[in-house]
């Protein structure tokens, strides 16, 4: 803005970085990327190219859990919320910073992911509700839980080239691919909690077109589903479903 209101002013040195910026954008990097930064559901998170870049898309299955979980007086006691596949930590961490009683456990299959997910949870002040676990799924948690949540990867792979490039060039493939028909995660996910005894809830961010899919998965594990959400383009987007083994 400094720079379009003072149209004669010199950069200076200032020069070389801009327009670093504007070559890496000219070959479709996002914004985000080249700031490091993305914000979300009102906060700033740190992106690297270790983590998938954080969508608007995705503060639809923020509203999802934080509505859900107002409606069953769930939103103001004590909670445990696993987060499947953390990532950049953006969902775990913006959850921990609306509900104030809430504690996390966060699973990543990539060490470089779960220190970005370290980093912004510490930022945000919630680090110390925060446990982060390098594994896949939820593959030796022991832990209770009172919600799960997930946004896995859910391209199918044969899709992923035909992305646009500002995704399919910089996002991390492992963040993306979901296996053949996309559902893959969304199935070793039923598995895990198949044999988890108790009441809890499922909060799962979905590709537009499968929620059927991934409600009929779940429904293998005794998840019943409960509310569905579109996002801006009208596509479902996230899905809640009730476990009650």
């Amino acid at each position: 803005a400094t720079i379009f209101a003072n149209p004669h002013q010199a950069v200076g040195g200032s020069a070389d970085v801009i327009n670093q910026a504007i070559e890496r954008r000219l070959r479709c990097e996002p914004i985000s990327r080249i700031l490091g930064k993305r914000e979300f559901y009102g906060r700033t998170f740190l992106v690297t190219p270790d983590v998938l870049d954080p969508r608007a898309d995705t503060e639809v299955l923020i509203d999802l859990i934080l509505a859900t979980l107002k409606s069953n007086s769930m939103a103001k006691r004590p909670l445990t919320i696993a987060d499947v596949g953390v990532g950049s930590g953006a969902i775990i961490a913006t959850l921990l910073a609306e509900l104030s009683f809430a504690n996390g456990i966060a699973t990543d299959i990539s060490a470089k992911a779960l220190a970005v997910a370290l980093a912004n949870s510490s930022a945000l002040g919630v680090a110390d509700r925060l446990t982060l676990v390098e594994t896949r799924g939820l593959q030796g948690i022991t832990e209770r839980f009172d919600v799960l949540i997930s946004n896995p990867p859910y391209i199918p792979t044969e899709d992923i080239a035909g992305l646009a490039q500002d995704v399919a060039g910089y996002d991390p493939r492992m963040a993306l691919d979901g296996g053949p028909d996309g559902l893959t995660i969304y199935r070793e996910l039923a598995r895990d909690i198949s044999d988890i005894a108790g009441r809890f809830w499922v909060f799962l961010e979905v590709g537009a077109g499968q929620v059927d899919d991934v409600e009929h998965i779940f429904a293998g594990c005794g998840a019943i589903p409960r509310h569905r959400r579109a996002d801006l383009g009208g596509h479902i987007r996230a899905v809640a479903l009730e476990i009650q083994h």
